[in-house]
């Protein structure tokens, strides 16, 4: 068998791994991602362009991912890192009202679903609101980020981390006490 065969065929077969490896990610950590964006940019197209950003970012990251931290932290240094460089080529767009997140509202009453998404929403203006050092922060800890992941994603040190959460905590209830 020719060597060039061969080599096309390891090839295709690396690619289809990738491909594989690829949309598993997407599909266990595309909608944390896709709040890490909504958390980031004011309308839901600057939302689904930046997740398309990182998707991409992602993508080609893949082939250097050496298993040194959990595909998780992996993917939102990722994240974070394509929000910052977006945010920055976006920056006269921050406060733009309205990132729209649908949440799919089981309960059966309509007031009850009406008051929490109320509530969710106002929780969301807050949280674009603040600064973003601790909008990053505070969005990392409600996806369930430990205080060591958020540290790597964000390349500082885990107590930063807890004075940053504490911090923006705060900030949060005084918007929201603000806002009521």
């Amino acid at each position: 068998m020719d060597a060039t065969l061969i080599a096309e065929g390891h090839e295709a077969l690396e690619r289809a791994a990738r491909e594989q490896n690829f949309d598993r990610l997407m599909a266990e950590h595309g909608p944390a991602l896709a709040r890490l964006s909504a958390s980031c940019t004011g309308t839901a197209s600057d939302r689904d362009d930046l997740l398309q950003e990182i998707a991409l970012a992602i993508w080609q990251a893949l082939p250097a991912f050496r298993g040194e931290c959990s595909e998780r932290t992996f993917l939102f240094r990722i994240a974070h890192n394509r929000a910052i460089a977006h945010l920055a080529r976006r920056r006269s767009r921050w406060l733009v009202a309205g990132a729209e997140i649908e949440v799919h509202d089981p309960a059966p009453d309509p007031e009850a679903g009406f008051a929490r998404e109320q509530r969710a929403e106002g929780l969301r203006r807050a949280i674009r609101q603040l600064p973003l050092v601790y909008r990053q922060t505070i969005t990392l800890s409600l996806e369930g980020l430990g205080y060591g992941e958020i540290a790597e994603v964000l390349g500082i040190s885990e107590s930063n981390v807890g004075a940053r959460l504490t911090r923006a905590r705060q900030m949060l209830r005084d918007l929201l006490e603000k806002n009521k």
